[in-house]
């Protein structure tokens, strides 16, 4: 048996509750058992006393009627003639002054039950091994002193006692039985515990089986809510919502590794065509300076795509390291319309800044994600239109609104528009204006510094809104 396997079988859930429920129903068997026999323990001791207390009554009658010596002496007779049929009864009579007045062939009877200083008014019953001719007889007796009908006599001890062996025979069969009843219970159960616990815990095989068969291709299968018991519910919800974030995850990094493929592909084969075009004849010095110009440019946009593509993957596993201190929004937006003036003109927009404001940030972060937002209005602006950005404070809040006039955005890529490599816009694609990435990053850095950024698409334009707290 292997290491695996005994650790299986060492955490079997089926093989745990089976252990569980034989023992408790062992134990509940045992107790009831134990109960029955000291039950019955209980009602032979009843019966051994009614006899006995029986018979002690008809010497206390005997004893009563004597008012001599004379009817003492009779009294022999008259007990042993009451006694005749009672096999394994005993019976002695002592005087006050020890000497025995009657006693039954091979009565013995412990010294506890012949001290008259040890007699009780009610005495218990004490038992005891008897021996005899061949083997010891247990027995049980009691004794009392009772008076005679003698004036002024002392009272008599009187001692009786009766084998208990067809007791004793009959618990100890009793007992054999009850511990083979209580061992086939047992066992029975174990099977029938067995049984249930595996019926009981189909639903969970159910659950093993359809997760085993989950792979890469099949991630939309989905657990049966309707088939699972109460108690599993909310693990199999749980199953359910985790296989339904890993379709997710899959299908975006299938999508990612698709759309990655796809960008990099058009640089790359951009060099090889420029390089073996270049390499088909010799050219002059200005020719190869051209080509390899080219080139670099093409290495340039492959540089900002890795290094925007390790920015995001460290943003999304919380690698971002934040270099806090207090920015001037209206200042640091200031320096980007200064930085973009020249592409503003070349297309007549008019820019302009409403509000200030303060936040505590990482101002390298925040100017890079307000200018991706800036150079994305720029490009989707009409001629001679205008971009406007507002600054707001709203309790803890800093409200920051880029809004221009560019077309509206169909509702179908609202959802989308922050997605890496999505252009709303397909034509766009290739013709120099990112790999569209752009507004990835700077969801990345709002949401790293614990903030939200909302779009809104309309008639008027389109508005982006950064919450930051």
């Amino acid at each position: 048996m292997t290491k695996n396997t005994r650790k299986f079988r060492k955490n079997s859930i089926t093989l745990r509750l089976t252990i569980l429920f034989a023992c408790l129903s062992t134990t509940v068997l045992l107790m009831l058992g134990l109960l029955v026999g000291a039950s019955e323990e209980e009602h032979f001791i009843e019966q051994d006393m009614e006899l006995m207390s029986g018979k002690l009554d008809l010497v206390a009658h005997l004893l009563d009627k004597s008012r001599d010596r004379l009817d003492l002496d009779s009294l022999v007779g008259l007990l042993n003639d009451s006694l005749v049929g009672h096999h394994g009864l005993s019976v002695v009579l002592l005087q006050p002054d020890g000497r025995t007045l009657f006693t039954t062939a091979d009565a013995q009877f412990p010294a506890s039950l012949l001290d008259r200083k040890l007699i009780q008014k009610n005495p218990a019953p004490v038992t005891w091994q008897q021996t005899g001719s061949s083997q010891r007889v247990p027995m049980r007796g009691i004794s009392a002193l009772l008076p005679s009908g003698i004036a002024g006599s002392a009272p008599l001890l009187v001692a009786l006692a009766v084998d208990i062996s067809h007791h004793e025979h009959f618990m100890a069969s009793f007992r054999k039985t009850l511990w083979f009843a209580v061992g086939i219970a047992a066992f029975v159960v174990s099977i029938l515990g067995w049984a249930m616990v595996k019926h009981g815990l189909a639903p969970l095989q159910a659950m093993r089986q359809g997760a085993a068969g989950v792979t890469a291709d099949s991630l939309n299968y989905r657990l049966e809510m309707e088939a699972i018991p109460v108690e599993l519910a909310d693990l199999a919800d749980s199953l359910n919502n985790m296989l339904a974030r890993l379709e997710e995850s899959f299908q975006r990094l299938k999508d990612f590794s698709t759309d990655l493929a796809h960008e990099l592909r058009t640089p790359i084969s951009n060099l090889m065509t420029q390089t073996q075009v270049a390499l088909t004849r010799t050219r002059s010095e200005d020719e190869y300076r051209e080509v390899l110009a080219s080139n670099v440019e093409e290495y340039e946009r492959l540089a900002r795509m890795i290094a925007d593509m390790l920015f995001l993957a460290q943003a999304e596993n919380g690698l971002i390291v934040l270099n806090r201190e207090s920015i001037d929004l209206a200042k640091e937006i200031e320096k980007l319309f200064d930085f973009f003036d020249a592409l503003a003109d070349e297309q007549q927009l008019r820019l302009s800044l409403v509000g200030s404001g303060h936040y505590y940030g990482d101002k390298l972060m925040l100017r890079r994600a307000l200018a991706n937002l800036l150079s994305n209005a720029i490009r989707h602006s009409p001629i001679a239109g205008s971009i406007q950005f507002t600054i707001e404070t709203a309790g803890e809040q800093t409200i920051i609104r880029i809004r221009n006039q560019g077309q509206a955005i169909p509702a179908e890529h609202i959802s989308h528009i922050f997605d890496r490599f999505y252009r709303a816009d397909p034509s766009r694609h290739s013709n120099g204006e990112g790999a569209g990435l752009g507004l990835s990053i700077t969801r990345s850095i709002v949401l790293a510094h614990g903030g939200e950024i909302f779009v809104e698409s309309g008639l008027d334009g389109v508005c982006f809104e950064i919450h930051l707290k």
